[in-house]
């Protein structure tokens, strides 16, 4: 009987998921909140890269960014110009799209992904041809930290 109890619950973790990754994949806009400085105008061009993307954005402008970074667990390792929150997880800078679409699909136990300081060519920092090389990290509640993916520059 403990064994069929747990692979009901196995089963319904896994049927539970499925119609997550299948909501995802269906096109439905993905709900975003973003808290960033308004004198900052990188973070806007990140904005417009989540809207084509299919993320509904709710953009709010504030003056203590950083309280929301203390908020959330964000370290100074792991800090840039803004943060989100999606699906109860933790965007902070310019992570691309499809790293968020990834985090919302396999669902990890992690606090949220990162990619510190403000790389050129990472989505709303296009700065022409120039591209830096540089990893989205994700991090936990005890701030440590791994390459969740990595882009390769160009010089």
């Amino acid at each position: 009987m403990k064994l069929l109890n747990i692979l009901l619950a196995i089963g319904l973790l896994v049927f539970n998921a499925g119609i997550q990754a299948e909501t995802l994949s269906a096109g439905k806009p993905v709900d975003i909140v973003v808290y960033r400085s308004p004198t900052c105008d990188c973070c806007g061009k990140w904005l417009e890269h989540l809207k084509k993307n299919n993320f509904n954005v709710k953009d709010i402008v504030t003056e203590d960014v950083q309280a929301i970074k203390n908020k959330y667990g964000v370290s100074e390792a792991m800090a840039s110009c803004h943060t989100a929150i999606v699906d109860d997880y933790v965007i902070e800078g310019h992570v691309p799209a499809n790293d968020i679409m990834k985090l919302l699909k396999t669902k990890p136990k992690i606090v949220g992904i990162a990619v510190p300081g403000m790389p050129s060519g990472a989505p709303g920092m296009e700065m022409g041809d120039r591209k830096d090389s540089y990893n989205v990290m994700s991090f936990d509640k005890k701030n440590h930290y791994e390459i969740f993916n990595s882009y390769e520059g160009t010089q």
